[in-house]
């Protein structure tokens, strides 16, 4: 008897499976795509995690996704196929995929969310977001990441080699950086990488080499807000040391707090 409701129960998940098989499963890609790409970016990564080609669909291997996703939510946008047939200026590397060049745009388009005026997106946002993605993967995946200082000079010239002056490339660079510092997670590897950016002070650099004073302000605010409780004694006074030491403005009202355990 119980190897005869076995046997029915395995039928019937068999049934059922072959049931779901029957309904989306069988829905053409090009179909299924159109679906996908209509629904909501941030839920992309959750729809990956429900089935196995879904989540190929939205690997960075299908080009016919991430083609269909830039033309659907950027149709204004003047996009041509891999390998880009325009100069691509700067040493910051080349996108070698489409949804790279959709996660650029996309990033690009958040980092100039509160500048209206300045979402007609073209090639040169795509490098500002590709740029965002470089400084992310340079400090955060690198095994050994380069000195901060060498990054934001690389950012500069990036912009400087795309026809924009120095003031202009400054504030661009500095965007990045606080979108950058704006979207770390609250971990231990955010809390090593803000030590690490706060004592490479930058201040033998010059303009516009040097990391403005809003973003190494933004480094020590995170420090003392976000993981204050991380420190211990000796290390919270010797940042608190390392701050005071490059200030260029009265110190905020976060770091005077001194009533350490």
């Amino acid at each position: 008897m119980s190897v005869l409701m076995e046997e029915g129960d395995g039928g019937m998940v068999e049934n059922k499976r072959d049931e779901e098989e029957g309904g989306i499963g069988k829905v053409p890609d090009d179909v299924l795509i159109e679906i996908l790409v209509r629904g909501g970016i941030r839920e992309w990564e959750e729809i990956a995690c429900v089935n196995k080609h879904w989540a190929s669909l939205l690997s960075s291997h299908c080009e016919c996704f991430w083609e269909a996703a830039l033309s659907y939510h950027y149709p204004l946008f003047p996009l041509s196929s891999l390998p880009l047939p325009l100069p691509w200026p700067g040493p910051i590397p080349l996108p070698n995929n489409s949804k790279t060049r959709f996660t650029a745009l996309y990033i690009s388009q958040r980092i100039f969310a509160s500048h209206p005026q300045n979402l007609q997106l073209d090639h040169f946002h795509e490098i500002i977001g590709h740029t965002y993605l470089f400084l992310k993967h340079q400090l955060q995946l690198s095994i050994m990441p380069p000195h901060s200082g060498i990054l934001h000079g690389t950012i500069i010239d990036q912009f400087i080699a795309c026809g924009k002056s120095r003031d202009v490339a400054h504030e661009l660079t500095s965007r990045i950086w606080l979108a950058f510092l704006h979207n770390l997670d609250d971990n231990l590897h955010t809390f090593s990488l803000l030590k690490r950016l706060a004592y490479e002070g930058d201040v033998f650099l010059p303009y516009p080499y040097t990391r403005s004073v809003e973003v190494q302000w933004r480094v020590f605010e995170k420090l003392f807000t976000d993981f204050r409780d991380c420190f211990n004694r000796a290390e919270y006074y010797d940042m608190l040391a390392c701050a005071r030491s490059r200030k260029k403005r009265s110190i905020p009202s976060f770091m005077c707090i001194t009533g350490m355990n």
